[in-house]
């Protein structure tokens, strides 16, 4: 289903807006990795679908599109190893 620019717009402002409350609400205790990887998940789709319509890369060969959203998805994997360890 393809949405406006606006529509994908405000998807993505209330995106931002639930991951921001999960993060300084205090729902991330130290032993819950529930809440960070629902925040981490939320990031990986805002990033995807900034890839595929922000950046209109809907239509490019798959390669550019692969390579994007493989990196996003390595960085946010990184970031949540970082995050395992440093609650060990």
């Amino acid at each position: 289903m393809k949405y406006s620019t606006n529509t994908q717009w405000l998807l993505l402002l209330a995106a931002t807006g639930l991951t921001f409350w999960l993060g300084e609400s205090g729902q991330l205790g130290h032993a819950r990795m529930a809440p960070v990887f629902a925040i981490f998940g939320v990031s990986f789709v805002k990033g995807w679908v900034v890839i595929n319509d922000f950046m209109e890369l809907r239509h490019v060969p798959k390669l550019w599109r692969n390579l994007l959203v493989g990196w996003l998805g390595f960085v946010i994997s990184m970031i949540l190893l970082a995050y395992w360890l440093g609650t060990r």
